[in-house]
């Protein structure tokens, strides 16, 4: 009775032991920051925003020439042409509204249709990293609290060095 005792209880112990976990954390924003596509992608989506920029600011400046022209004439103009003109301004400046909200919707859109390839590109080295680790579970360290993370279940540096991304030298301070 005794030996089957402690067979099971050397069975039990061993499943404990096989389903332990370990966890690695990583910097993926680092990552990504340093990455040299990192700094091509926001090459682009500066691009990008300039052009929209530059629809916008055509866009402005009609409204602006709009209301200017209204304040300097105004005196001039009827009451049933006053009231025309603010509602043709309002409208102006509704679709200027609309105009620079779908513009940042634009550029968050091209952003993420930019980074799409990078995160792939790091996802697959983190999941190599965490085979052949023999990590059950990565977690990142930015935007997380953690209260206690180890330095040597940090992955961060092998990500980097399976993707070939070097860390910048620190500047020296004089």
């Amino acid at each position: 009775m005794k030996s089957k005792i402690t067979v099971l209880f050397i069975a039990f112990i061993s499943t404990l032991s096989i389903a332990q976990t370990k966890v690695g954390t990583i910097n993926s924003d680092y990552i990504i920051s340093i990455m040299p596509e990192g700094k091509i992608v926001v090459e682009k989506t500066q691009e990008y925003g300039a052009k929209l920029d530059s629809s916008f600011a055509i866009k402005a400046k009609e409204y602006q020439d709009k209301v200017d022209d209204f304040r300097k004439n105004e005196a001039e103009y009827g009451e049933l042409m006053k009231k025309t003109l603010v509602k043709e301004i309002t409208l102006m400046e509704q679709d200027l509204q609309k105009y620079q909200d779908n513009g940042n919707k634009l550029m968050q859109l091209k952003q993420n249709e930019l980074m799409r390839p990078l995160y792939k590109k790091l996802n697959d080295a983190i999941s190599f990293i965490a085979k052949e680790n023999n990590y059950t579970q990565i977690l990142t360290t930015t935007g997380n609290q953690f209260a206690f993370i180890d330095d040597k279940f940090d992955i961060t540096q092998l990500v980097m060095d399976k993707l070939g991304v070097k860390a910048p030298e620190p500047e020296v301070q004089e």
